[in-house]
């Protein structure tokens, strides 16, 4: 291409975009084809074939455009329709989860080549009265598909029938080498319109399985009365050892009731706290009081004892 002395390719986007386009170059299909533009990397034109029959488009081959964003593949590519098809309008961006509209759904992982898989297989789809949809009769779209081949792209300079025989041409020859790989869609990858996405989850709750009868009649819900013996033994045996706690913790056992029982242990801590330790160093102070009054009276005795003494 002569677009890749024009570009930095170092940038990431760049050499995401270069490393697409060699792929579809190298590794064609009968069904599409896609490359960018002489001028311009972030600008494509792909041509592909209508969705097999039954499909009305099964005759049919279009051409459109793809627009790369600049941080591609981080954001999605826009795509439009250049030929007519019945089934989306011509020239105006379709409305699509993996386009431009829809960033929120699109991952980097999948390129060019899984998209325009994707949007071949949705074309088979109701527009739904969506951006870029439109909807056609059966007879209309058929009668758009026979005449699709003829149409000729002015930039491209060829018509979509000359396009897809030489990517023909290509695949025949890889699949005599046997080189040729196929491209699967991603079961991530849902092509739908934003409104039908969102209701795909509350579809999916309404629809939730059921509890089927089982051969007797009964739900299958019956077999939880097998062990309710089992929880009744275990509550009671819970219940008697509940009932025992307070006996064994009871300080009066001739009690019947453990109302009683329960209150006792209660009020006995305060009848048996301190009040008994403390008489000791009472008698202590008095035995000491009654010490020293006596060693008083005694020095007044003896002082009166030497003064008597002294004057008579």
């Amino acid at each position: 291409m002569s677009t890749r002395g024009q570009f930095n390719t170092k940038n990431p986007t760049i050499k995401r975009i270069l490393k697409e386009a060699s792929e579809l170059a190298n590794n064609p299909s009968p069904d599409y084809h896609a490359e960018p533009l002489e001028n311009d990397l972030f600008e494509w034109h792909f041509t592909l074939r209508g969705p097999p029959a039954p499909s009305p488009y099964a005759n049919g081959i279009y051409h459109g455009r793809i627009q790369l964003p600049a941080a591609y593949p981080l954001r999605p590519p826009a795509f439009r329709f250049l030929t007519p098809t019945g089934r989306f309008e011509v020239n105006r961006e379709i409305c699509l989860s993996i386009s431009g509209h829809h960033e929120e759904s699109w991952q980097p992982a999948w390129g060019l080549r899984t998209a325009l898989v994707a949007i071949r297989s949705f074309m088979d789809t109701n527009a739904s009265g969506q951006l870029g949809g439109m909807d056609s009769s059966e007879s209309a779209r058929k009668k758009m598909a026979a005449d699709s081949s003829a149409w000729k792209c002015a930039g491209c300079g060829m018509t979509n029938g000359e396009i897809m025989k030489e990517r023909e041409d290509a695949v025949r020859q890889l699949q005599d080498s046997g080189k040729l790989k196929e491209e699967e869609v991603p079961e991530e990858l849902k092509l739908a319109y934003r409104e039908d996405l969102q209701q795909q989850p509350a579809a999916q709750s309404s629809a939730a399985p059921q509890p089927e009868p089982t051969s007797a009649g009964t739900s299958a819900e019956t077999p939880r009365s097998a062990p309710s013996t089992q929880e009744t033994s275990a509550s009671s045996s819970r219940g008697v050892t509940a009932r025992s706690i307070p006996i064994e913790s009871a300080p009066n056992p001739a009690q019947s009731t453990p109302v009683p029982v329960n209150t006792r242990p209660t009020l006995t801590p305060t009848r048996t706290v301190a009040p008994r330790a403390q008489p000791q160093p009472v008698q202590g102070s008095q035995t000491s009081d009654d010490w020293l009054d006596k060693a008083i009276w005694g020095v007044i005795f003896a002082l009166v004892l030497m003064v008597v003494r002294k004057y008579l």
